[in-house]
């Protein structure tokens, strides 16, 4: 089955009003993207900004009848802004293909470090005598590739982690709670906002084998208040900022905090948000991502 794209460029206030049109028209999926690759990685608090030229696409069953939604649109486009000239549409067929597939195909086993391996559930370890963590990460965000995540478990596979407690704060995936616990830990949590990453955490766990009762895994006002020897949060600079009471408590005095999801330019505000507690080493960076870590003494 092929698929029919309709793209629009757009300016940000003409944005919703041109969604509004194409889910009326039957639009399976939209999405807005930069037509100018001028990203914009982490919004502020509270808002949702769009670039000055963005790319509206609605997503459609290729039996569609284009000609008909075409007409449809320019004329509600015309009868909201009469003076404005006729929208620049572009139509495009998308053949259909297994996407998943295309997925897993790009998804190779990873080496993080001296001694851990992330592999993809559906291959063979590279190593088999190596610490190999097998991951499907389904729809949580975390599998190695991005600098934020290869970062911490760079961290841990630099570690002696031998009977350490840890908790996994944004546990996404599962995936650095539960290298933690390969890697040697005795005892690991895991807390996220999001459904699916709390699912994605306990199959993932299964698949390597662990008692459930080593990673459970809580929404955070669920979690239990422990203190541990580290505490890894990839999350977003904003969020790391407003959580830092929060997550510094869970940290055992002397213990370890590993912070990531952060850009060179957000480093010294995070930092400055823990300084209360803890003392930091030098950042390690990797592709403009921050891994901050430190000790807490206070």
């Amino acid at each position: 089955m092929s698929w029919l794209q309709i793209k629009i460029p757009v300016l940000p206030e003409q944005a919703e009003f041109l969604e509004d049109i194409l889910l009326e028209l039957g639009a399976c999926a939209l999405t807005l993207t930069d037509a100018q690759d001028t990203p914009v990685f982490e919004p502020i608090r509270g808002t949702t900004p769009l670039w000055q030229d963005t790319l509206l696409t609605g997503l459609y069953d290729g039996h569609a009848d284009v000609d008909r939604m075409l007409i449809a649109l320019q004329q509600q486009w015309q009868q909201a802004f009469p003076a404005a000239q006729a929208l620049p549409v572009k139509v495009e067929i998308l053949e259909d293909k297994d996407w998943v597939r295309e997925w897993m195909a790009s998804f190779q086993p990873l080496c993080m470090g001296q001694r851990l391996w992330i592999v993809p559930s559906w291959l063979s370890a590279p190593q088999t005598d190596a610490v190999n963590l097998t991951l499907d990460p389904g729809l949580a965000f975390g599998t190695g590739t991005h600098p934020t995540t290869a970062l911490c478990l760079q961290w841990l596979d630099s570690m002696d982690l031998t009977d350490a407690t840890v908790i996994d704060y944004g546990c996404g995936s599962g995936i650095l709670g539960i290298a933690a616990l390969l890697l040697g830990a005795r005892q690991a949590w895991g807390t996220d906002i999001d459904p699916q990453a709390l699912q994605a955490s306990q199959e993932n766990a299964r698949r390597n084998h662990l008692d459930p009762a080593r990673f459970p895994v809580y929404y955070p006002h669920a979690c239990p208040q422990v203190e541990v020897d580290i505490v890894l949060a990839n999350i977003l600079a904003g969020p790391l900022i407003d959580l830092a009471p929060q997550i510094a408590a869970y940290v055992k005095p002397q213990g370890h905090l590993v912070l990531s999801g952060i850009l060179q330019h957000q480093a010294h505000a995070v930092i400055q948000a823990y300084q209360t507690w803890f003392d930091f080493e030098p950042p390690a960076i990797q592709e403009d991502w921050v891994r901050l870590c430190a000790r807490k003494t206070r």
